[in-house]
This record gives structure tokens, C-alpha cells and sequence, in this order.
């Protein structure tokens, strides 16, 4: 690493979550230059780091304008790879295609070192990716250090002659986090109608537990959400999502083939402590009282899911047209549903700064 720091390039930069995870891990960054287009995740991240120098769109970038990069950062869109998305695979045209844009530029910058993030997908697609860096990604999931089941592929490597070899990626500590340990306790959301059992239909986890099975902390050693004092037994809070289920004789139908018409939302809980994977859509992950409906994640809540200082994506720094240009900048509050869509889609910082510490 270069004393005076790094140059960074970071692609589909949403709310700069590479700036959160260098400066965590200790890694000096000289300039910081981000590739995004979403106006909401770009005002959140001149508003935390307003010496960023934001490029725009990845496909129009000047790069005669940019000094030597030293690492490129990337988390192309995963709507055509992920088994939850569209998968359509890695096509021309598609946002997918993103992935080769930014290969594109890695050609041309020839950065010393290359960072990529994505879904867990398909093995073509996957070994496509792989090829075509020339090494293998390292899997990591998000719950050994937050309250977030996210699956996640990593490919992280060096430059070595004309080619790119991995860099060594050892597995996070488990911190033993769940969902108690990030729930605020008091949160916005007292005001939402609360469905019943009889509105939710049959709750069955997503492995197919049934309903009345306790969960532990993964240590093994406590009960975790469930305490009994007095004889009064505490509330059971745990995360769930509402899921399109077909039953019919107790066996789910929905995964055989074209059930249109029939399927209904149902309330699917975990029973692990941790929470669905953190999306876009609200409906994925949902807090339930006692198996019943209680409220959706607050975005404090998410944000601490994604390991991202609480509060980070409260304000941004929008840009205006204005005559006198020391007025164009205008702080504001963001929208909640923007917050959650630019966490959903972000990085969970814990895990990106325990892999950039092999940069040191």
C-alpha cells in the first residue's frame, strides 16, 4: 500500500459503503472516487464523505481524467443472477451486463488490486464471473458478524503481470449477534394495523419447522428472545417474512410447477435468532410477536443489520441549480423508503472491512 494512501475506484458505489469499510479497517485513502446513479445514495454519501469525487453513470466515465487507481471496488446489480431475481444470467443489455463495464474499466486502469460483491447464483454464472477474473470467490455470510442471514460471494484479488490471483480471505469471527442485540426499544411503527393468525393463515418457517420451536443463541448456551422470570414468560420476537405458499394436505405446492391463482401470503419465521437477508422489499423481513404479525424492521434497525453507524443514511447533500454555486448544495432529510431501498442494496460493512484488512 502506497504511504500516501490509496486511489480508489468504487463502482455502483450506492451509499459508499467501501469509504465505511476502508476507514474501519484502518486503510488510508487518498482519493475516493465513486461510479453511481441513484440521486439518493449519492447525497447520502456527500453528505458522510463530501471530499468523494462522484463520476456518475459506469459507462461514461473519462478515465483520461483519473490518475493511477490502485483498487477498484464493485457490487454490480444482481436482479438477473440472484435465485430470488429474474435469471436471466449475465446478458447484453441486461443489468447485468454491468459486471463486464466494470471489467471493462479494469482492463483499462489496471489497478493493483480488484474487489467484487455479489449474490449466491447459479454455478454458470458464477464460474462465468470467475473466468473471467481469473480466480475463485470466497463465501461469506453476514450472521457471523450482525443479526443478518446474508449470503455473499467475494472475489478479491491482486494484480500479478497481466493477470489477477486471489488475495487469501480467512472467515469473520462469529460475534454471536442477534436480533435482540440491535432492536430498538422503542421504535416508529406503533402506529400499523397488526394482523391476526386468522389473517396470516398457517405460519410454517422456511425449513419447515413448525411454530413452537424456541430459539437459542448460537452459542448454544441461553435461551435468546424467550426468558421466563416469575412465571411470566416475556414476548418471543422473532424475524419472518410473508411468503406466496400453496398447501394442500400439509405439503407445500408452490415449489412443483404453476400454482396461479392459488398461493396466499403467509408469515414464514426464522428460528435462528438472525433475520431474512436485508432487500428492498419490506415484506422479506417482518418482526412477529409470539408467531403473530408485530411490525416491519425500523430503518435504525436495518442499518445496524448492515453494520452501518446509526443514523448514516438519515440526511444527504443534494445538488440544486442555484446562481450563486456556494448555495447548490442543500441538506435534507431522506425518505425512509429510500433509506431502506439504498441499505437493501448495500453492503454489510462488517464484512467488507474484516476483507480490506488484507490490504494492510
Amino acid at each position: 500500500m502506497q504511504a500516501e494512501g490509496l486511489n480508489v475506484l468504487s463502482c455502483f458505489d450506492g451509499l459508499s459503503g467501501g469509504q465505511l469499510a476502508l476507514k474501519k479497517a484502518g486503510i488510508k485513502v487518498n482519493t475516493y472516487y465513486a461510479s453511481e446513479i441513484d440521486k439518493y445514495a449519492i447525497a447520502v454519501a456527500r453528505y458522510n464523505f463530501p471530499d468523494t469525487c462522484h463520476l456518475g453513470d459506469v459507462r461514461k466515465i473519462d478515465t483520461s481524467r483519473l490518475p493511477q487507481i490502485d483498487l477498484m471496488l464493485a457490487g454490480s446489480p444482481c436482479t438477473d443472477l440472484s435465485f430470488a431475481g429474474k435469471q436471466k444470467g449475465l446478458v447484453e443489455g441486461e443489468q447485468s451486463s454491468l459486471f463486464f463495464d466494470w471489467w471493462n474499466l479494469v482492463q483499462e486502469l489496471k489497478p493493483k488490486y480488484i474487489f467484487l460483491e455479489n449474490v449466491r447464483m447459479r454455478r454458470e454464472y458464477k464460474d462465468k464471473i470467475s473466468k473471467t477474473l481469473g480466480f475463485e470467490p470466497v463465501a461469506i455470510n453476514s450472521s457471523l458478524v450482525s443479526a443478518q442471514s446474508r449470503y455473499r460471494l467475494y472475489w478479491f484479488g491482486v494484480r500479478v503481470g497481466n493477470k489477477y490471483i486471489d488475495m487469501p480471505i480467512n472467515q469473520p469471527k462469529d460475534k454471536g449477534i442477534v436480533l435482540r442485540h440491535i432492536l430498538e426499544t422503542q421504535s416508529d411503527n406503533s402506529t400499523e394495523t397488526h394482523a391476526t393468525p386468522k389473517q396470516i393463515g398457517t405460519a410454517v418457517d422456511i425449513r419447515g419447522y413448525d411454530i413452537i420451536k424456541r430459539v437459542y443463541h448460537p452459542d448454544g448456551k441461553s435461551p435468546t428472545l424467550t426468558t421466563m422470570t416469575g412465571g411470566h414468560r416475556e414476548p418471543k420476537i422473532v424475524c419472518g417474512a410473508y411468503r406466496g405458499r400453496y398447501y394442500k394436505d400439509g405439503v407445500r405446492q408452490d415449489q412443483f410447477g404453476s400454482v396461479a391463482g392459488k398461493t396466499k401470503q403467509m408469515l414464514e419465521l426464522r428460528k435462528d435468532g438472525k433475520t431474512n437477508t436485508i432487500t428492498t422489499v419490506q415484506k422479506d423481513n417482518v418482526l412477529a410477536k409470539d408467531e403473530v404479525y408485530w411490525r416491519k424492521l425500523t430503518v435504525l434497525e436495518c442499518e445496524r443489520l448492515q453494520t452501518v453507524p446509526d443514523g448514516y443514511t438519515e440526511f444527504g447533500m443534494f445538488h440544486r441549480k442555484y446562481p450563486d454555486i456556494s448555495m447548490s448544495n442543500e441538506i435534507k432529510p431522506v425518505s425512509n423508503s429510500q433509506r431502506y431501498k439504498m441499505l437493501g442494496n448495500g453492503w454489510t460493512i462488517d464484512v467488507i472491512a474484516h476483507i480490506m484488512e488484507g490490504l494492510r
